[in-house]
């Protein structure tokens, strides 16, 4: 079977990978993203107030926009884990857990990626009903039974949101500490549909090609199990610059090394974000450095085709699509 093709292929969909695909879309680039979930980090943060042009606003909310405006300009998304980058003659080679994918270029902007929860029925039933992003999937399980797995705020903002769309909820939560007084853990208690099961694990997921029910050991040693349609795992994050290791340079912090341009060592390989060895973990900061490598990119595709650079973007362009946050029927330009 033919590898699917586009001219970029964007890995990561967080401040950096959200701005890459914007900018490279706006210049009329046939952008793919691949990530595992949408705003990564920025997702456990309620309340961002250093952003410009926003005195307040959730993780969520932020990275939603940058979503929508790339959207909106035509990059297209794919919610899967990326296995492997490889280099083929004058193309690269971009392979998730679910088939392979095909670009001119790439644009390394992953960041920190969530981390697996690794118990047996985890990877042969990602994608089909083991999800690492309760925003992105949890409106697939509208009604049903559902589990969310994990520790800290991670786990009780993903059941925050959960709670308000399926019927019922397992929060399994895999500490033995939780804050009583914590507002979000106070919410969840108060809602009859959710059940909190404290200092408790997921000894595997049972399911043939799609969940079916988790099994769980209690605090005590009790094993059980439970019918949920769904498990969401939100175990924090890790950055797995492993499987680029081969293609591009490493600093000793494992961070892609980058120059000013966002090139790595790779031609047609650009990085951004928190996955570079560029200091000062910010998201504004992030999203700075994923234009520069859009535009990085784009010049490189541009270069490979044998036409100009990058133009400015100095100019009104029309989305793709009517834009979801405005409501405005948009030209088709």
């Amino acid at each position: 079977m033919e590898n699917e093709k586009h001219q970029c292929i964007v890995i990561g969909g967080a401040s950096a990978g959200l701005t890459a695909a914007l900018y490279l879309s706006r210049q009329s680039i046939d952008t793919l993203v691949i990530t595992k979930d949408i705003g990564g980090q920025a997702l456990l943060t309620d309340d961002i107030e250093n952003y410009p042009g926003f005195m307040q606003i959730s993780g969520f909310d932020l990275m939603t926009k940058f979503q929508k405006q790339a959207e909106a300009y035509g990059a297209k998304f794919i919610y899967d884990e990326v296995t492997a980058v490889e280099k083929s003659d004058s193309e690269f080679i971009v392979k998730t857990r679910e088939k392979a994918y095909e670009s001119m270029a790439v644009v390394l902007a992953f960041g920190k990626t969530p981390r697996n929860l690794d118990v047996p029925g985890e990877e042969e039933n990602q994608g089909r009903g083991v999800s690492y992003c309760a925003v992105c999937d949890g409106p697939l399980y509208k009604g049903k039974t559902v589990a969310v797995v994990g520790v800290g705020d991670h786990v009780l903002q993903a059941a925050s949101y959960l709670s308000s769309v399926v019927s019922k909820l397992y929060v399994i939560y895999r500490g033995s500490r939780i804050q009583e007084d914590d507002e979000l853990y106070q919410e969840l208690r108060g809602k009859s549909h959710v059940e909190i099961l404290v200092n408790a694990r997921v000894n595997r997921i049972i399911g043939n090609k799609g969940v079916k029910a988790v099994q769980i050991q209690a605090a005590d040693g009790k094993v059980s199990e439970i019918e949920v349609s769904a498990l969401f795992v939100e175990m924090g994050y890790v950055a797995k610059t492993e499987l680029v290791k081969d293609i591009v340079k490493l600093n000793e912090s494992k961070e892609i090394i980058t120059d000013k341009l966002a090139r790595t060592s790779q031609d047609g390989v650009f990085a951004c974000g928190d996955v570079t060895d560029v200091p000062y973990k910010q998201a504004v900061i992030s999203a700075g450095e994923g234009a520069t490598a859009a535009l990085s990119a784009f010049n490189y595709i541009q270069k490979k085709l044998g036409r100009h650079g990058a133009r400015t973007d100095w100019k009104s362009l029309a989305p793709k699509k009517e834009s979801p946050e405005s409501g405005l029927s948009l030209r088709i330009g």
